[in-house]
């Protein structure tokens, strides 16, 4: 009896974790770039409100000693993706090192995104940039292939790309004209509040890049008004290149990387007496708050890929 107790407590140890649910793209492996997550998130939120379906894409470093098949439906039961009573979900799980995928399919959607159409999927669109290490294009392609799909739009060589954000036009802008007294007040707010974002960016787990993306308009256009436009500039550079060198020494400190662990398994974590919570895009079946499963299942259908 010892025994057997012993071998499934090893066998618990052992087995690769389920993250949190942070949003609808969590990348703890980190191989999706900010600004393509922040289009996924989008794309997936859209999808949701127009159709009631979930589709929630994770990457992870490595799910040893578990399959590919068997971490997909432990992490979509934890997360309980679609709706109760439709099992309206979709998990796409990427997982670099072991170079395995899946699409894991509740069983509401298994009529319409077949094993054979997932297999087709992941043959034809993910895997092909996963081989040329370019895993941006392969999840955004993929995930765009899967909406089409379920939208009823065609497979994977009619899927539309998933729509990056238009190119603005040329502004010109004139030196700023207002009294220092003006300036100084308008500048204390505006830097206060921009300030405050970036450090809290810096130093907390998890929103920290999406902030950065976030933040960067906000120091291209303010200091516009208190400063002008070529001191703009600069400041605008120095936070675009300052910001990822802080983060990522911050990044190596032990207290950092304890709020890290603490946010993904937890959901919350502790810096300087404050304490942070993991929250995503909101969910399309609520009005606010973290995103969440909606209490759906999958009894196993999709399929699974290497490269």
């Amino acid at each position: 009896m010892a025994l057997l107790l012993a071998c499934a407590w090893l066998a618990s140890v052992s087995a690769a974790d389920v993250p949190y649910l942070t949003g609808r793209v969590v990348d703890d492996a980190n191989i999706i770039k900010p600004e393509t997550r922040a289009r996924l998130t989008e794309a997936l939120k859209a999808h949701e409100q127009a159709t009631g379906n979930q589709i929630v894409v994770l990457a992870v470093p490595t799910i040893q000693p578990d399959s590919i098949e068997d971490y997909a439906v432990n992490v979509f039961k934890s997360w309980k993706l679609g709706q109760k009573g439709t099992n309206n979900g979709v998990l796409v799980v990427v997982v670099p090192q072991d170079r395995k995928m899946r699409i894991e399919v509740g069983y509401g959607l298994e009529p319409v995104l077949t094993d054979g159409a997932c297999g087709q999927i992941i043959r034809d669109v993910f895997t092909p940039q996963f081989k040329a290490g370019n895993y941006d294009k392969g999840i955004e392609d993929g995930v765009a292939t899967i909406i089409a799909k379920l939208e009823g739009k065609g497979g994977a060589a009619d899927a539309p790309a998933i729509a990056a954000p238009s190119r603005p036009g040329t502004v010109h802008f004139n030196d700023p004209d207002l009294p220092w007294p003006e300036r100084i007040l308008i500048g204390a707010f505006i830097f206060t509040i921009i300030g405050l974002f970036t450090v809290l960016g810096v130093m907390t787990p998890g929103m920290g890049w999406f902030l950065y993306v976030f933040l960067i308009p906000f120091w291209a256009m303010f200091p516009i008004v208190i400063i002008g436009a070529v001191p703009t500039l600069v400041l605008l550079a120095t936070y675009i290149i300052g910001y990822p060198i802080a983060k990522l020494w911050v990044g190596r400190t032990e207290w950092y990387r304890k709020a890290a662990k603490d946010l993904k398994s937890k959901g919350t974590a502790s810096i300087g007496g404050f304490t942070f919570g993991s929250s995503g895009g909101s969910s399309g079946s609520s009005s606010g708050g973290g995103f969440s499963g909606g209490g759906g299942s999958s009894g196993g259908g999709g399929s699974s890929g290497s490269w």
